[in-house]
């Protein structure tokens, strides 16, 4: 050795800048911040990316790692030394494999024990073969593995490494995946879900032995001490965890903040787990999994620790792992013929493994052979909790470079194909409606009044007020047989362990729109609904559907048409500031609400929402509210007018109606009129109304003549001093087709822009209503396929 080699100093953790003649990037707390914000760049681009070919995030973030390794960035020698020097990776690690401990315990998190005791032996059957086979088939591949690329590995730990890595499903990832494709409540999904979740325990536990074996212990009891050591370790842990979270969680009451000293001390006993299962020798992730699956998952206290967790550590911490597996991850080590032909095998393998596994024995429960080659496909997820046993055993010398990448490509390749193979192999049969399904209008011959089903859709406690107002005043007569309400909360589907919990909600209610346990602490939405419930007689059915923002509308409709719904009610994707005008509350949702219009089984009308009734729920006794209808003509105007009229049967709404003619002295002689003939025409359904309704003093019917869209624009302004105004989407007529120019929002139609627009002033909420027809006009169509955003900067024309 040269007595004159030096080791490298080790860094500090800040500098003092580039003006004292630093370099950042010799100093740990920056380096750290590029290294991060870098991984952080690219992970979220590439799943920006592979969000069309519908592959979850954990494929883009391993692609990501694996691109700042040597395999690809990491050839430039420059940056490899610059971004990610050896005497940094100490800090990276541990970083990441802290962000990879409070992971873990959140993952303890989404596995529910109770789902878990009540798994039925269909599914039981099917989780031991998925084990089994690929543990088998990873034992004979590891001979073959052991005879080329890994000569002189200690046979022990690799044939259970091997054995592990083959026989995963990774349960998270696998849930994300069911529920993008809406399998979740099916037979198929629900077998996945308790599957996959049995596989994951067994899997940690073949994973605690592995790593015991592992161990460099002189002497062979020592593997043995570690086993029975992490055994009593669980055993302590499932009597002492369980009741003192139990405790915590009764302190904890829905609604308010959980109080600081809970979150703290869980904290601190996940870390304390984690240096014990550290301290016995079977790796930290251990104590802290089982810290999170030990936690009783009723109650608030899971929900809000995963709140405060889950962003920081997933967002934040968790990207590291991926940098630092793929440092270690060198695809060109994978050189010659030979080993990309073990690649190949490995990869078969693995799916033989675990697609013939679950097959045979679902064929064997008598499951459909559609339904068993899907469960075969889902089950052979991959994931994180792969990557995270193959660094185990690249940390502890049992995998070398070249076994290590190889099981790292088969890892992602048999992730990425789940998706795609599953789409391609099973489509579950649509339910058949259990009877005839009639009324998918409001509007009746004669304004008759019938049963009238709501179908609300809303993304938070922001417009409950305006929403039970709405449906107070939708009660008519208040004869409650004549009205049903289902109102859905629409919660996006994302990566986060919260979403998972969720999931959770929907697997054990076999639905995807689970429904809260009356018994169970209720959340504020509910507790709102069953306050109305008590106070108007009136049953709200709340209801949740967890999906992705791109296939939420079918969510909507496909439950619209199983509950038969007369009308869907969806939020205006905008919301008033406090100077009045709208501005955006995601963008996303309004392609939902285009979506909706455009395959919706039902009328549908959108709300936006100014603050019908006030900031409150109005109690019957004390409603007041003027509503306008404004009518041009045309069956969306008749819907329109039908809920009015619907409105003002209850004894606090005066209705007013207004409706525009064009002068026939200006009328365009040479233009092609649109309005409708079939009947019922305009003046059949306005005959209608008046002999209804107009026999109450409370309600009122205007005609006003104009000569043009100016005239008509005034004249509406006139009577937008109300609190709800109602109109058609696609009114019909010479004068709405003077008014439709160029608007920001097509969807609206000609008048719901107007309306919604700051030229005019309005302060009144406004419900823009499109009747229900199995073939939309094409106009109506065009509407939905304009491109708004094109039209954001263009001004309402009047003239």
């Amino acid at each position: 050795m040269d007595s004159n080699a030096t080791c490298p100093p080790p860094m500090k953790a800040t500098s003092e800048g580039v003006f004292q003649g630093n370099n950042p990037l010799d100093y740990a707390l920056p380096l750290v911040i590029v290294q991060i914000c870098l991984v952080l760049v690219l992970t979220r681009v590439l799943a920006y990316l592979l969000k069309p070919l519908r592959q979850p995030r954990v494929i883009a973030e391993i692609i990501g790692g694996v691109l700042l390794g040597p395999s690809a960035l990491g050839r430039n020698t420059d940056y490899l030394q610059t971004i990610f020097p050896k005497k940094s990776l100490p800090v990276l690690d541990t970083l990441a494999n802290i962000g990879l401990l409070f992971f873990l315990f959140l993952v303890g998190l989404e596995l529910d024990l109770t789902s878990l005791r009540r798994t039925g032996k269909k599914a039981l059957s099917i989780a031991v073969a998925g084990i089994s086979l690929p543990f088998i088939l990873g034992i004979c591949v590891s001979f073959i593995l052991r005879a080329t690329v890994s000569k002189g590995v200690n046979p022990g730990p690799f044939i259970v490494f091997m054995g592990v890595a083959m026989s995963i499903t990774a349960f998270p990832v696998l849930a994300r995946i069911l529920a993008e494709l809406k399998l979740l409540t099916t037979d198929v999904g629900k077998m996945a879900m308790s599957a996959a979740a049995v596989n994951d325990v067994a899997a940690w536990v073949l994973l605690a032995l592995a790593v015991a074996l592992s161990g460099s212990g002189r002497s062979p009891f020592v593997a043995l001490w570690v086993f029975l050591c992490g055994s009593a370790f669980i055993f302590l842990c499932s009597f002492a965890i369980p009741p003192i979270f139990k405790w915590m969680s009764q302190r904890c009451p829905e609604g308010e903040p959980v109080d600081e000293v809970y979150v703290c001390a869980t904290l601190g006993t996940v870390l304390a787990a984690g240096f014990v299962t550290d301290a016995i020798g079977i790796h930290a992730l251990f104590g802290a999994f089982v810290v999170g699956v030990l936690i009783p998952k009723d109650g608030p206290f899971a929900a809000a620790l995963v709140e405060k967790v889950e962003d920081l550590v997933s967002g934040l911490f968790l990207p590291l792992y991926f940098v630092s597996s793929g440092l270690k991850t060198n695809v060109a080590s994978i050189q010659g013929v030979e080993s990309w032909c073990l690649l190949g095998l490995i990869i078969c393998a693995a799916c033989l493994g675990k697609i013939a596994g679950t097959v045979v024995v679902s064929l064997w429960c008598n499951v459909p052979f559609s339904e068993a080659l899907a469960l075969g496909l889902l089950m052979n997820t991959k994931g994180l909790v792969e990557l995270i046993v193959l660094n185990i055993g690249k940390d502890r010398g049992v995998l070398n470079d070249q076994t290590f990448a190889i099981l790292v490509l088969m890892a992602l390749v048999t992730t990425f194909i789940t998706t795609p193979s599953v789409i391609a192999v099973y489509k579950p049969a649509k339910k058949p409606a259990k009877s005839e399904y009639k009324h998918r209008t409001v509007y009746r011959k004669g304004f008759s009044t019938g049963q009238f089903r709501m179908f609300f859709t809303f993304h938070g406690i922001r417009n409950l007020p305006t929403m039970i107002n709405l449906i107070e005043a939708s009660r008519g007569t208040g004869k409650k047989e004549t009205l049903s309400v289902h109102a859905m909360h629409l919660m996006e589907l994302t990566e986060r362990s919260s979403a998972i919990l969720m999931v959770h909600k929907a697997r054990r209610n076999g639905s995807p729109f689970w429904k809260k346990n009356p018994n169970a602490g209720s959340d504020q939405i509910v507790v709102a609904f069953e306050a109305f419930k008590h106070l108007s007689k009136v049953s709200i059915r709340p209801t949740t559907a967890i999906s992705a923002v791109s296939s939420m509308h079918e969510d909507i409709c496909d439950e619209a048409e199983t509950k038969k719904a007369t009308m869907i009610i969806l939020l205006f994707h905008k919301h008033p500031r406090l100077d009045g005008h709208l501005e955006t509350t995601r963008a996303e949702y309004r392609h939902v609400n285009r979506k909706v219009l455009e395959h919706a089984p039902c009328s549908v009308s959108i709300l936006v929402d100014r603050g019908f009734g006030g900031s409150s729920h109005v109690s019957a006794s004390n409603v007041d509210s003027l509503v306008t209808v404004l009518f041009f003509g045309g069956h969306d105007d008749h819907e329109a007018l039908a809920y009015g009229a619907r409105m003002a049967e209850h004894p606090g709404i005066n209705l007013v109606v207004v409706r525009l003619l064009l002068d026939q002295n200006v009328a365009n002689s040479d233009s092609v009129s649109v309005e409708i003939n079939e009947p019922p025409t305009d003046d059949d359904v306005i005959a209608e109304f008046k002999e209804k309704l107009l026999k109450s003093n409370t309600n009122k019917y205007v005609e006003r003549t104009v000569k043009n869209a100016s005239e008509a624009i005034e004249v509406i302004r006139d009577h937008t001093r109300c609190n709800l105004i109602l109109v058609g989407r696609m009114p019909e007529g010479e004068l709405v087709a003077s008014m439709r120019k160029r608007s920001e929002c097509p969807e609206m139609g000609p008048i719901g822009n107007l309306l919604i627009s700051p030229e005019l002033h309005v302060t009144a909420s406004v419900l823009v209503v499109q009747q229900y027809h199995t073939q939309l006009s094409v106009h109506s169509l065009a509407s939905l396929k304009e491109d708004g955003t094109s039209t954001d900067q263009g001004e309402y024309e009047s003239n």
